[in-house]
């Protein structure tokens, strides 16, 4: 299996050779689709080769990409233009430009490749010659707002239908901004900064006419190597409370029947990724693992729930080349886990490594969250307890620890975040707790804090990122830049109550109902 950073330092033209799938089209209307993250990572977006694909279906357009250097500092330095890949064009002669930003931290990449391509990077200061830029992606459905300085407009929720309806009215409209801002502003789904400032409009409900989404592409330099990508369903039926794709979209999960899955798989593919929000829900999901695996591929899911793993599925995925079996715990303990309606308990936990043991996987990997509302140190020791508890079933535990980082459009908008000491104090503790008996592996509570920042911001936190990264973007250039331009978490509108402030009001009023009895 070729390596997903074998690419670095490779020239676009020794990519491209080793790509399946490239498409090269000639049009009268040329559109670059671009990526703020490095190749490896494009190239494992589903969301980001769909939209590829879909626009070089149209007749009159044609579509090609670009992506951020695995090293902008020295791309900078070179001095030459960012191009598409495609084309070798560079982006400032395209008259439109796409970007797919998937989370908050991307908008550096956003800012390096607007300046790699010689256009400034915010959209006041852009000649009208310039080309139009309109993001899109994940970060959509969360909030858009910190990228309301650096774009024209921005589309909301699930890309297929707005992309080509944004790529038909540029052409329609001959690429002129202002025609297309008006055309755009006030139609569902599109965020048009000019005319709504820091008000960001609803997500746009999408039907299942593009469903499902498939790989165009396929490389041996993707994060994802070699790996055929296909939705097994689209969106979450579950209610996680501080998660953004929680009960999405249009009400609910989309389900894909197993048939039409298997039969969009290519013969030649020899790896085969199933993409979703919650994957395992399906209620096929052995059925199209088996169809994968029989069909002598290697199969990799994108979301595994503990609570679905049955024997007959885990020992499907060690079949199709499983070694480490990761699920998603993210509360410390089980009172935490379900204060924010996260379905996973100890039980299945428990079960999740029999079964990796069983079926000889080398690791059980959980991913968890520090940080939550409520939670105390207490819960830190329950889930240190338990882990070593997990041990005993199977010898190698691993665990992907991440703060929690509220998002907007989920009950738990306008969360504090719960302090860089606080998070690093409990992964110490963790820490001590576990030497030896399980791998810990946190993500930086300093760059949780920024993305939190993003991630509860308006434009001015756009505005911080944007002197932050040109300071040199390290944390302390961040905390300067949210202080000086007096950034803060605006808050929710109306936040949904959490369960246990819930569980408190009852209280409180049950108390009151006492009080006036007696």
């Amino acid at each position: 299996m070729a390596s997903p950073r074998r690419h670095q330092g490779l020239s676009p033209r020794h990519l491209l050779a080793d790509e399946r799938g490239t498409v090269y089209k000639d049009a009268p209307c040329r559109v670059a689709l671009v990526y703020p993250s490095p190749y490896r990572a494009a190239m494992s977006s589903l969301g980001y080769q769909t939209i590829y694909r879909l626009l070089n279906e149209e007749p009159d357009i044609a579509a090609d990409r670009a992506v951020l250097p695995d090293d902008p500092a020295a791309a900078r330095r070179v001095g030459v233009p960012l191009c598409t890949l495609e084309r070798e064009t560079p982006l400032g002669d395209y008259p439109i430009l796409l970007f797919s930003v998937a989370f908050e931290l991307e908008l550096a990449g956003v800012i390096d490749c607007l300046e790699l391509a010689g256009i400034p990077a915010l959209a006041s200061e852009r000649p009208e010659r310039a080309p139009i830029v309109i993001a899109g992606g994940p970060l959509t459905f969360s909030n858009p707002a910190p990228l309301a300085p650096f774009v024209d407009a921005v589309a909301l929720g699930e890309g297929e239908q707005l992309a080509l309806d944004t790529a038909r009215l540029a052409r329609e409209v001959g690429y002129d901004r202002d025609r297309l801002l008006a055309d755009l502003g006030g139609r569902e789904g599109y965020y048009v900064p000019a005319r709504d400032g820091d008000s960001v409009p609803a997500i746009a409900q999408a039907d299942t006419e593009f469903l499902p989404a498939r790989s165009q592409i396929v490389t041996p330099h993707a994060e994802l190597s070699s790996m055929y990508l296909t939705e097994a369903a689209r969106g979450c039926s579950r209610g996680c409370t501080y998660c953004v794709m929680r009960r999405s979209t249009n009400g609910g999960m989309r389900i894909i029947d197993p048939e039409t899955i298997l039969a969009g798989i290519p013969e030649d593919a020899p790896r085969v990724g199933l993409v979703g929000a919650a994957v395992t829900d399906h209620p096929k999901i052995e059925e199209i693992v088996r169809g994968v695996v029989e069909g002598g591929r290697e199969v990799g899911i994108s979301s595994l729930r503990a609570d679905k793993l049955t024997d007959e599925l885990v020992g499907l995925l060690a079949r199709g080349g499983y070694k480490t079996l990761t699920v998603a715990s993210d509360g410390a303990s089980e009172s935490l886990r379900r204060q924010i309606e996260r379905s996973t308990t100890e039980k299945h936990l428990i079960r999740t490594a029999e079964l990796a043991r069983d079926h000889g996987l080398s690791t059980v990997k959980l991913y968890m969250m520090v940080g939550l509302p409520d939670e105390t140190d207490d819960d830190i020791d329950e889930l240190a307890r338990f882990i070593v508890e997990l041990g005993k079933i199977h010898p190698r535990v691993a665990l992907g620890v991440a703060p929690f980082v509220a998002k907007r459009n989920t009950p738990l908008d306008g969360a504090d975040f719960a302090g860089i000491r606080v998070v690093d104090s409990r992964l110490a503790r963790l820490r001590k707790r576990l030497r030896g008996r399980a791998v810990v592996r946190p993500t930086s509570a300093r760059w949780a804090w920024v993305e939190y920042m993003l991630a509860q911001g308006t434009g001015r936190a756009g505005m911080a990122l944007l002197e932050a990264h040109r300071q040199g973007g390290k944390f302390s250039d961040y905390r300067r830049a949210f202080d000086r331009l007096g950034c803060a978490p605006t808050g929710p509108v109306a936040r949904v109550p959490s369960s246990s402030e819930l569980v408190a009001l009852k209280r409180n009023q049950l108390r009151q109902r006492r009080a006036k009895a007696g």
